[in-house]
């Protein structure tokens, strides 16, 4: 089976539950957006939201998210970062390693990099995003034997943040032969950076992982099937996750439909990054198109149903009793 290297910011998450979108508008962060905040942003934050509505933390990141979800599902994966030399560090070094993801975690003396995701009551998250270590990795950092003996190199669609880490990073693995899959991440980010974005998709990506709002702002086309085609004349396979409503899949001539599937939605953080999780151990075992998004949907469809982007072996198993079932 085909081992995924993924690379992207090594963030630890703190989840808090909101009532409402006032504190949203007074804080200036577009509801359902990721914005990018410093360390100063960080403290004023918390002191707003988790003393009045409490907070719980986890690994994140939406690669490292999806590289846990890809491990559970019985694929070999690693994950390419920076942390700082600090407790936050080593938590997040810790739970990769208890998902059994292989962890190639450069180090550097500026804080670990922290996720504030604050849930409204309709599971909409929010993100405010201080990159912190993170945001250090660059260019001089992406050495070719570090993706050695991996097939999918699996792209964070935030690193657009950081251009010149980006660009070495997927040129590295072209280089080498790899199978090359980025999800686009957040849909103002896209938006900020679409050129570069789709000069990549013309020559250099293979997969592409995208919601509604994203392939809109990538492609400038509303319909999202045809923004879907689009992607699709420019990849091997193309995916536009749309909610509630499914997802599409294009491969070449070949486009399926995956329904939607029922859930009680408590909290959407992380859908997207185990959506692509089940898609992708699909993929590499080989199983047809529309198998590999029902996997991806099942994934996704359990983890709106819990608090965070992380679930307990109890509902892996159902996972697993689910997509042995398709």
């Amino acid at each position: 089976m085909k081992k995924i290297l993924g690379i992207g910011s090594a963030l630890v998450d703190i989840l808090t539950q909101i009532p409402n979108d006032q504190i949203l508008n007074e804080l200036n962060l577009p509801k359902g957006s990721m914005t990018y905040v410093n360390a100063d942003d960080v403290v004023k934050i918390g002191e707003k939201v988790f003393q009045q509505f409490g907070s719980q933390r986890a690994s994140g990141g939406s690669t490292a998210n999806t590289m846990c979800g890809l491990s559970r599902l019985g694929v070999e994966t690693g994950f390419l970062s920076k942390i700082g030399k600090d407790e936050v560090g080593e938590f997040f070094k810790k739970q990769m390693i208890d998902c059994n993801v292989k962890p190639q975690l450069l180090t550097t003396d500026t804080p670990s990099g922290r996720v504030i995701a604050m849930v409204t009551p309709d599971g909409e998250r929010t993100f405010a995003t201080c990159l912190g270590a993170a945001i250090e990795m660059g260019p001089d950092d992406i050495h070719p034997d570090l993706l050695d003996g991996w097939d999918i190199f699996y792209v964070e669609g935030y690193l657009v943040a950081n251009p010149p880490l980006l660009e070495k990073a997927i040129d590295t693995a072209h280089a080498k032969g790899m199978t090359i899959a980025m999800d686009m991440a957040s849909y103002n980010e896209v938006a900020k950076h679409r050129d570069l974005l789709l000069r990549l998709l013309e020559d250099r990506l293979d997969i592409v992982f995208a919601n509604e709002q994203e392939a809109q702002a990538l492609t400038g086309l509303e319909d999202p099937e045809a923004a879907l085609h689009y992607i699709a004349e420019r990849c091997q396979i193309a995916v536009v996750k749309v909610g509630a409503k499914g997802a599409y899949i294009q491969r070449g001539n070949e486009v399926v439909t995956i329904p939607p599937m029922k859930a009680n939605v408590i909290d959407t953080t992380g859908a997207g990054d185990v959506w692509a999780s089940g898609f992708l151990a699909g993929l590499v075992k080989g199983e047809p198109l529309q198998k590999c998004g029902m996997m991806g949907a099942i994934v996704a469809k359990n983890i709106i149903e819990v608090m965070g982007a992380k679930m307990d072996d109890e509902r892996w198993d159902n996972i697993h009793k689910d997509i042995a079932e398709l």
